[in-house]
């Protein structure tokens, strides 16, 4: 009833020319942006606010969630705006499972294809730039037209993404422009000047990549007596106070190691553990990909660590979501939220829908190119050819195979399963085995019973 009462106030033409004017940019953040700073903090707001406060309501009791602790989000500037990409999306969308925002939460941006790895798996064959890579005045346009549409999260990676002479340049500029950063790295070139400084530039976020203990890790990235460095980099990014990740890609090559390297990860006392979903895309070759048994023991794996750890032990693999609500869990994981659902909240989850490839996240690659995802390489656009953020946006909401990716009912076989709107099994995955991502995920395994 509630969920109905909400589509219904947000569908209202009303309430759209609200929203639409005050999404509108003053200065360098939008107008609800300040209003949502001021109701989180308890100041007076203009009348104007009174729509948005009556879809908040709404909204909170569909969700079951509690008014004081959504004040204390919004205290946040990442989560406010977060939040008006939400309304973005509802204005847009309407109310969808899952939920579709006005603009992409997170954009993955292949940096540079330089890289000092040879790694086994790489995603994007790197080890020399491209030639046609935006310089640093095409990328600082890049920033500004993702800013302007209202991304909330910028991850540089690659290739290794440190070796760009602009790297912090590009950083800091982002983090001016209101978007949180974060950066995808292999570790060896974070010292203690490197981390203290991305700290400064305005990154937030590290993610480090660790894939096996000494021998199983330098023999997956090509390159021996790199294993040091690394956990070295991870120290210095946590000591720097940076938001640390570990993060392991899991195929045939380091799947017994896995299991060490989420011990190393409690050690080393990080904030967050990513288990990558391999895709053979690149250099991944098919032959090391896990079987679908492999993958559902090692997620029961993730699963059962972060039940019991201080470590967010996460995973790319949509299934991820699944096993938690078959475990009867209050806690519904996802590759971008974890949130503790009780009670009707567990609702979100259908919201909150699993492989967020096209839906809640988009990749760049270095010559500009638009990807649904770093692991499927289907160009969709050039941000170059964009004029300026209105243009991204009506690619956003207009282009045909984002939203194919969206409707989780046409998908062959997952669209059939009762958890396809809190998983919908890996497109990126279907694309790679059957050149169609509406095929279904081989590497589930409900998918292969």
């Amino acid at each position: 009833m509630a969920i109905t009462l909400l589509s219904l106030l947000v569908s209202n033409p009303i309430s759209k020319k609200v929203i639409k004017k005050l999404i509108e940019k003053d200065g360098n953040v939008t107008k609800i942006e300040k209003l949502l700073e001021a109701y989180a903090y308890g100041y007076e707001v203009d009348d104007e606010f009174n729509i948005i406060y009556k879809i908040i309501k709404t909204g909170l009791k569909a969700f079951g969630e509690n008014e004081e602790e959504l004040k204390e989000r919004l205290k946040d500037a990442y989560w406010r705006r977060g939040f008006v990409s939400v309304l973005r999306g509802l204005v847009d969308f309407g109310i969808r499972k899952p939920f579709v925002p006005g603009a992409p939460f997170l954009v993955v941006w292949d940096l540079t294809y330089a890289c000092n790895l040879r790694c086994k798996h790489c995603y994007s064959t790197a080890g020399k730039p491209w030639k046609d890579e935006l310089n640093t005045e095409e990328a600082i346009r890049v920033i500004d037209i993702l800013a302007d549409a209202g991304v909330t999260a910028l991850a540089f990676s690659g290739g290794e993404p440190l070796i760009r002479k602009d790297f912090f340049t590009l950083t800091k500029y982002a983090a001016e422009k209101g978007l949180f950063v974060a950066v995808a790295t292999n570790g060896t070139m974070i010292t203690k000047d490197v981390a203290r400084k991305m700290k400064e530039c305005g990154v937030g976020y590290v993610q480090i990549s660790l894939d096996g203990r000494k021998e199983t890790h330098e023999k997956f990235r090509g390159i021996n007596g790199i294993y040091e460095k690394v956990i070295e980099g991870i120290l210095n990014a946590k000591e720097a106070g940076l938001i640390t990740c570990i993060s392991t890609t899991a195929t045939k090559l380091n799947v017994h190691d896995i299991p060490a390297i989420m011990d190393i990860a409690e050690e080393l006392g990080v904030e967050w553990f990513m288990l990558y979903n391999f895709i053979p895309v690149g250099r991944g070759s098919f032959e090391i990909d896990l079987s679908a048994e492999e993958k559902e023991e090692l997620l029961k794996e993730l699963w059962n660590r972060l039940k019991s750890s201080n470590v967010n032990f996460m995973s790319t693999a949509p299934y991820y979501a699944r096993i938690a609500i078959q475990n009867n869990s209050n806690i519904i994981p996802t590759h971008f939220y974890n949130p503790k659902l009780e009670g009707k909240l567990k609702t979100l989850a259908d919201f909150i829908g699993g492989c967020g490839c096209g839906r809640f996240y988009l990749a760049i690659k270095a010559n500009g190119d638009i990807e649904p995802c770093v692991f499927f390489p289907l160009k969709l656009a050039n941000i170059k050819d964009f004029r300026s953020c209105e243009d991204f946006l009506k690619f956003w909401r207009e282009n045909k195979v984002l939203n194919d990716l969206r409707n989780r009912d046409n998908i062959e076989i997952c669209g059939k399963c009762k958890y396809r709107y809190v998983c919908g099994g890996c497109r990126a995955r279907a694309y790679a085995y059957y050149k169609d991502y509406m095929k279904p995920d081989i590497g589930c395994i409900l998918v292969k019973k």
